[in-house]
């Protein structure tokens, strides 16, 4: 069995190396004889075997995945070389994932591979734009600077996502109460009703009535119910997974009156910025939008930004090719020639990210505004509502029964 060590000699000098022994136990005991302090040890084919289960079902922390990158940044402009900077920053990593990710990473390195290239291995956990971004970092020696470029633009981006969920979080809060007392009344109060006034000789009211038989279907048919929606979930994920359907999904959202032009909004700062950052760190137009495509998250953007790019390769200019497909706001055209005229087009992209960037979250801000309210007067109405249609036989009943 082969086994990869991280030892210590007598000297105090730090050593790694791959070592061949019939068990671990009898190769601690060849190594301690040496007068080596063995630091760490594992079988060489356990990295092997983690690295694609990681690739297919990991996730790498944000957080964490960002603080590597700055200190990897800090310790390569101290001087320090990758191998090195690898090596002390992989034992600092907690998440087990992530960590067995970079020691597959640090050994490819040592190797001779290319970041990039030991990155790029682990597929889907990575994306483009980062080994995109290290690739073109190694090509011009600016590797530094490219990781610090990368952290800033994650650190943008996340930031508009995590403002845009917490803009929603209230309303879905006070909708999921909603139903949540909703539900509590009509299958638990009005059963009770019900039975109170099955004792009475005289009609109930229409409004009680439906109320009632409503109440009574859902306790007989919940069941069925949840079985309906549960099939109708798998059948809308399902059909979501067929090719062109998502892209189809997308671009009705897009169409949407109150959500499309948020949504087109996000689509294209998310775009600028990426094309921004990718530019900086020296990559061409022609890729940039390439790897740019398969960043955006509405697919049907991504799509229109894909056939920008088999334009702009056929030597079409970059804003010509955006107003050619259509989709793309009138600003985000006319900024894009401005770049390209002036030779600023990095700039002007990153100005029109943070251009929408602003532009969404006021439109949140306004959102949240007029949803808060009207939730709540929804809310009001539906309870008082049902508990009207609930009293009004008692209503009646004290009526009659006043002289």
């Amino acid at each position: 069995m082969e086994f990869r060590c991280r030892l210590s000699t007598p000297g105090g000098e730090i050593t790694e190396g791959v070592y061949v022994a019939d068990s671990e136990a009898q190769l601690r005991h060849q190594l301690e004889q040496r007068g080596l302090c063995i630091l760490s040890m594992r079988p060489r084919r356990a990295l092997s075997a983690v690295a694609p289960r990681v690739r297919s079902r990991g996730r790498v922390p944000v957080r964490e995945f960002l603080v590597f990158n700055q200190e990897l940044a800090t310790l390569l402009k101290a001087g320090m070389p990758l191998v090195q900077s690898l090596d002390i920053l992989r034992h600092r990593i907690q998440h087990p994932l992530f960590r067995a990710v970079l020691d597959d990473v640090h050994e490819r390195v040592r190797a001779g591979a290319a970041l990039s290239e030991a990155f790029a291995a682990h597929g889907a956990l990575f994306p483009t734009v980062y080994t995109a971004s290290l690739m073109a970092g190694e090509k011009s020696g600016s590797l530094e600077q490219v990781l610090r470029r990368y952290v800033a633009y994650v650190k943008v981006v996340s930031g508009v996502k995590r403002r845009t969920i917490s803009a929603l979080i209230y309303p879905a809060i006070l909708l999921a109460l909603a139903l949540a007392i909703v539900s509590i009344i009509v299958l638990k109060v009005v059963p009770a009703f019900s039975e109170f006034y099955g004792t009475f000789d005289r009609e109930l009211p229409l409004i009680t009535q439906l109320i009632v038989s409503f109440s009574a279907f859902l306790r007989s048919e919940l069941l069925l119910i949840v079985l309906g929606l549960a099939v109708l979930a798998a059948g809308a994920a399902a059909w979501l997974r067929r090719p062109g359907q998502r892209e189809r999904l997308d671009a009705l959202l897009l169409q949407l009156p109150a959500v499309g032009p948020t949504a087109r909004k996000f689509a294209t700062s998310q775009l600028a910025r990426t094309l921004g950052t990718l530019l900086g760190g020296g990559i061409p137009l022609v890729n940039s939008i390439e790897i740019a495509a398969r960043s955006v998250g509405n697919q049907a953007m991504a799509a229109a930004m894909q056939v920008v790019g088999e334009r702009v390769r056929e030597g079409e200019s970059f804003a010509g090719a955006l107003a050619a497909r259509g989709v793309f706001p009138d600003v985000a055209v006319k900024m894009a020639e401005v770049g390209e005229a002036t030779g600023a087009l990095q700039e002007m992209l990153n100005s029109l990210a943070d251009f929408y960037d602003e532009e969404i979250e006021t439109d949140l801000g306004r959102f949240v505004t007029l949803v808060e309210p009207a939730l709540l007067v929804l809310m009001g109405l539906v309870i008082a509502g049902l508990l009207l249609a609930l009293y009004m036989p008692l209503f009646q009943l004290s009526s009659v029964v006043t002289p």
